[in-house]
């Protein structure tokens, strides 16, 4: 087995302790962003407020460019703006 698949493998053993993981995949890749898409996306924060790993996903997504679904128990434009605070916050650091 190649080392860098081991290494992905254990990286992402986090997701069976995940909350999420019985859950409709769906519920978490609403389409659409009003009525039920609004239920869907509050309904998968709902799961992430009870998921003991929501670092580790957030970590996750923020880190492989997720740029769609609930991640972390964020949704698309809460985790937009933590990536543009964060190359804001290393832009402003790399200048000083």
């Amino acid at each position: 087995m190649h080392q860098d698949a081991r290494g992905t493998r254990a990286f992402m053993e986090w997701l069976r302790s995940a909350a999420c993981v019985d859950e409709d995949p769906e519920l978490f890749f609403p389409v659409g962003t009003a009525g039920p898409a609004l239920r869907d996306v509050s309904a998968a924060k709902r799961v992430c407020a009870r998921c003991p790993v929501t670092d580790q996903c957030l970590s996750f997504a923020l880190g492989s460019g997720q740029a769609s679904g609930v991640w972390g128990g964020t949704g698309e434009e809460e985790r937009d703006r933590l990536l543009r605070t964060t190359r804001n916050d290393v832009r402003r650091r790399s200048a000083l």
